[in-house]
């Protein structure tokens, strides 16, 4: 099982899919143990620091990448697993923007009302104890909350020859800010270009769904993953499965568009899978289907909608490929 190492320096981070060399070529069933920085590519260091001032737009969102896929051809599914997420600084950072998050005017949603005041959060981490502590700002109030890393930006190269800004999702993932992307989680992703191109970064320690003010517990991460592939079978969207559930989402605005491409797409998933015709899949996933709201800040919104795995009886998503993977990661943490 060969394990790669990916830590760039500072200056080899992307803020783009697309139209960046590879850093790093891998097989498929590789194990790579990769470095991603934070949202503000660790530039906030106090609560003094504003976003704004320190961060420029354009460099928000860094991501760790590409990496090559050894025989990754267009149309395929790449499937990446991830093994683990954890924090590599002892505190995450939050911040509300001025014109950035769900409940503030923003360039695309004008309002008479002012913005939102810029402010910032320092989450103390204790990986003993699997907690980061929320501290209110003006009054003494705090909170221990538990962990749950995620990375928010994983995604490969658009079609077409297209580049898209990290902070951007579409069909080629990106910035989806799922809190889906754990640990233990498989992502399929569509391959668009010769060696997909896989490139991932904003770990958070935790997020809420829809992170509505635009941030989650921002976190340099160091993670593991291992990638394989699916030969032909690349779906529209990004997709996912956990031991649970599989999942299908959808990234654009409005929001009722992007619920509507994540639920047409498990609906077209789960007949696929069944047998079913499109209706009783359509009857089936509007009986048990979930859908939780992944980001409703970004340039493109996201939704998740997601069918527990046992309505789906033996069937098993691409030839099983989450069920391999995750042996892989067990033999990987086993070592």
């Amino acid at each position: 099982m060969p394990v790669h190492t990916l830590k760039p320096r500072p200056d080899q981070y992307s803020y783009y899919f697309g139209g960046v060399e590879p850093l790093l070529s891998v097989k498929p069933g590789d194990i790579v143990q990769v470095s991603t920085e934070d949202c503000y590519g660790g530039r906030v260091t106090s609560d003094t620091d504003l976003p704004s001032q320190v961060v420029p737009f354009s460099e928000l969102n860094p991501v760790t990448g590409p990496i090559h896929v050894e025989g990754a051809e267009v149309g395929d599914v790449l499937a990446v697993h991830f093994i683990s997420i954890v924090p590599a600084r002892p505190h995450a950072i939050s911040s509300t923007f001025p014109h950035f998050g769900a409940l503030t005017p923003t360039r695309e949603t004008a309002m008479l009302s002012p913005r939102l005041e810029e402010r910032v959060w320092f989450y103390n981490i204790d990986l003993e104890a699997w907690t980061a502590t929320f501290r209110a700002t003006q009054s003494d109030y705090q909170l221990s909350l538990p962990l749950d890393p995620m990375h928010g930006t994983v995604g490969v190269a658009p079609a077409s020859g297209e580049v898209r800004l990290a902070v951007t999702p579409s069909t080629h993932g990106g910035n989806m800010d799922t809190p889906e992307v754990r640990a233990g989680t498989t992502l399929y992703l569509p391959v668009n270009v010769p060696g997909a191109l896989l490139s991932l970064g904003d770990g958070h320690a935790r997020q809420g769904e829809g992170e509505i003010c635009g941030t989650g517990l921002e976190s340099a991460m160091e993670s593991a993953i291992v990638v394989d592939l699916v030969k032909g079978a690349a779906p529209a969207w990004p997709r996912l499965e956990n031991d649970e559930y599989i999942m299908s989402t959808g990234s654009v605005r409005p929001l009722e568009d992007a619920f509507r491409i994540s639920q047409a797409d498990l609906v077209s998933w789960a007949s696929d899978l069944t047998g079913m015709d499109t209706l009783d899949a359509y009857q089936l996933v509007s009986q048990l289907g979930l859908a939780p709201a992944a980001n409703v800040c970004d340039p493109n919104y996201t939704m998740v909608a997601k069918l527990p795995k046992w309505s789906l009886k033996s069937a098993q998503a691409y030839g099983g490929a989450h069920r391999r993977l995750r042996a892989a990661a067990e033999e990987y943490n086993n070592r």
